[in-house]
Order: structure tokens, then sequence, then C-alpha cells
């Protein structure tokens, strides 16, 4: 019985076998199938440029920090975080009292100077008056004298009458130096009201300098992003309140290796992406370069102007891209990969029109065009349209 049950199944086997058999030869004879509506391009290499990219971070050009030049008590605070301020606007106001009753005593002590000059000068015009009517007597009496003198020489007066006329002559000599005394006296008191005045508007001037202190202003235009002082708090002179940034002009602070130290120069136009602005890339010039080497990174910052865009902020992460040379390479059409789980491929065109699946490794993207790093040769021809009709061995028309 067991001989028959083996008996049977050889020959079942056998009969598997002669079919699966037919099948390969049936499968050898028939053609492969033939693709069409597809498009085949011969690759060669290609001009690219060499690309360095490196990452940074968006800073302000300007940014300003605020602080105090008195101590003092505050007591407005007319701005928040983010707002948009201008030159000149007052944004924090400090309790300045002191500052405004020296402005008080430093006015008083101006109006009084000038109230002291007032009556100087108006001193001064009498004792001029004065003095000269004293010198026109002087000048009477001298004459007098003078004539009195010839007489008595003469002996046609009396010695009685030429001393009357002599006490005369010198009491106008005295009366006219007197009042030359009480002019020059006047004129130190006018010199002195006039030195009074002029320390006045030094005071003045000073005093409103102080209570300008007392409100502190926006030095530009520009957004603040920092508030490090609440309404009721003391400020005290040099510590920082408000900061603020000119939100016109941005940077990319970029991290370069010390590589690419002789390969990046200023002026040099940089395509820079912001990727809080989506994947369009800006047109950006390298400004400034930093000449001092990070030791730990073995890197430097390069500083790369943006053009103005409303959307842009201090902190934003961005990419540039410096071009360093040109060289050539082998690039194709994305639309010709054919993308299989982890594996990457395209369709090779061999000389007998019968594609072959290649496994290839990709590169860097240049525009419409990616490089193939290996797997494909100069001169070979690609499907790079219509890979959905193509198969491993079909042919290709």
């Amino acid at each position: 019985m067991k001989a028959k049950l083996f008996i049977a199944a050889a020959i079942l086997l056998t009969a598997i076998g002669s079919s699966a058999c037919e099948k390969k030869q049936q499968a050898a004879t028939e053609k492969p199938s033939l693709a069409q509506s597809v498009r085949v391009e011969k690759i060669s290499l290609t001009p690219v440029d060499e690309v360095y990219e490196a990452t940074g971070t968006v800073k302000a050009q300007t940014t300003t920090a605020l602080s105090a030049k008195l101590m003092g008590n505050v007591v407005a605070l007319n701005v928040r975080e983010g707002d948009r301020v201008r030159a000149g606007q007052t944004l924090i106001e400090l309790d300045n009292r002191d500052a405004a009753t020296q402005l008080q005593k430093a006015q008083a002590g101006w109006r009084e100077a000038q109230q002291t000059l007032a009556e100087v000068e108006q001193a001064s015009a009498a004792a001029q008056s004065a003095q000269a009517a004293a010198e026109a007597n002087r000048q009477f009496a001298a004459s007098t004298f003078a004539r009195y003198q010839t007489l008595l020489e003469r002996q046609a007066i009396s010695p009685h009458e030429f001393d009357e006329v002599k006490a005369k002559y010198q009491i106008a000599e005295a009366e006219t130096r007197r009042a030359e005394q009480m002019a020059q006296t006047l004129i130190a008191r006018k010199n002195q009201a006039l030195a009074r005045i002029d320390q006045a508007k030094a005071d003045i001037s000073n005093a409103q300098i102080t209570v300008g202190y007392g409100r502190i202003t926006s030095p530009i235009n520009g957004i603040v992003t920092a508030k490090q002082i609440e309404v009721g708090a003391i400020a005290a002179p040099g510590v920082p309140l408000l900061m603020i940034e000119d939100n016109s002009q941005y940077r990319l602070e970029a991290t370069v290796e010390e590589s690419q130290l002789g390969r990046i120069h200023l002026h040099d136009t940089v395509g820079v992406q912001i990727a809080a602005l989506g994947a369009e890339t800006v047109s950006g010039k390298v400004v400034e370069i930093v000449p001092i080497t990070d030791t730990a990174s073995r890197s430097y910052i390069v500083k790369i102007g943006l053009p103005a865009l409303p959307t842009l902020r201090s902190g934003l992460y961005g990419k540039a891209r410096f071009l360093t040379g040109h060289r050539q390479a082998l690039t194709i059409s994305p639309k010709a990969i054919v993308q299989q789980g982890q594996l990457t491929s395209l369709y090779v065109v061999d000389d007998g029109g019968v594609a072959r699946l290649r496994l290839v490794k990709t590169g860097k993207a240049y525009g419409e065009q990616i490089e193939i790093l290996s797997g494909l040769n100069d001169g070979e021809r690609v499907i790079v349209e219509g890979q959905v009709q193509v198969s491993d061995g079909s042919r290709v028309r």
C-alpha cells in the first residue's frame, strides 16, 4: 500500500514539473512589453554652482537699551512689548519733582538778577548825570579860580575873596572825584548783576536738562522687544529698562566653518531662506565678516544684510547659501526618479532600446535639476517622463 502511494506522488510531482517547464519555455518565447508615450533624455555633464550652506539667526542691525540717567520711581509706562515707536516718543516717565523745584529756584534767581540789573542801570544813569554836572561845576570853579588868582597877583581883590573861590574850586574837584567813584562802583555792580544772570541762565539750563531726564524717549524708530520695568518700580541709572530694535534693517548672522574663510568676501551676493517666511529665497549681501574665530566650534560669524521685509523679526532661523565656485556634474529632472521605499532608482535605456531599472544615489538640488552622485554615467539615456508605463525589461519606442 505504501509503495502505491509513493508511486502516485512521484507521478504528480513529475506532472507539476513538466507544467512549470512548459510555462518557462512559453514565457521565454514571449516578447518584452512595449512602452509608449515616454520621454527619453541623454544625460551629460553640465556646469553647476558650488554652494556652501550655513545656518544662522536673524538679528536687528541696531538694538538700543534704554536706561534712566537718574534714580526715580516710574510713574508712567507708555508702551508694551511689540509696540512700534518713533524717534522722540516719550516711553517712560519718572518722578522728577526735585528737578522741577531746582528749575523754579533757578528761574527765580534769574528774575532777581534781572531786577538787580535794572536797578543798577537806573542808578548808573543818575550817576552819569551827576558826574557830568560835577565835571561842569569843576570846570567853572577852575576857570574862576584861575581868574581870581590873576586878580590876586595884581592885588585887585582881597585874599579873603580869593580864599572863597579857592574853596569852591576844591569842593568842585572833590565832588567830581566822588561822582567818578560812584560811577565806577555802579559799573562793578552792573558786572556782578550780569554775572549773576549768566549763572542763573546756566542753572536754568542744567535744571531743564535734569527735568528732561524724567522723560525717557526713544532714540530711533523701531519696535519694543523687551520690557524690564513696571509702574511703581525704582529706575536706577545704567540699568536697562526697555530694549528697542530698528525693524527696518535686519541681518542674518550665519555661522561659517573656518575652512570657508578664504571663499567668502564682503559684498558677495547670498541666497537666504528664512524658515518662518516659507521656501522663498531672498537675496542678501555680505556686509560684515567678524574677524574672530570661535576656538570651540572652529567657526566665525558672517553678517548678511537682508531686504526690508515686514515679517522679519530678531531670533528667526535662516539658511545662507554662499556661491563658492563652479564644477561639472550629472543632473537630471526629479521627475525621472523612481522611489521604491528607501531605494532610489531610474530607468536607463540601453543601446537595444530596453529600459533597465538602476539604483542611483542623488545629491543636491540645483534649481529644477537634481545631481546624480553615482549609478549613472555621462552620455546614458534616461526615461524622464512616463515611467508608470515602464517596467524593468520594457522596450522603449
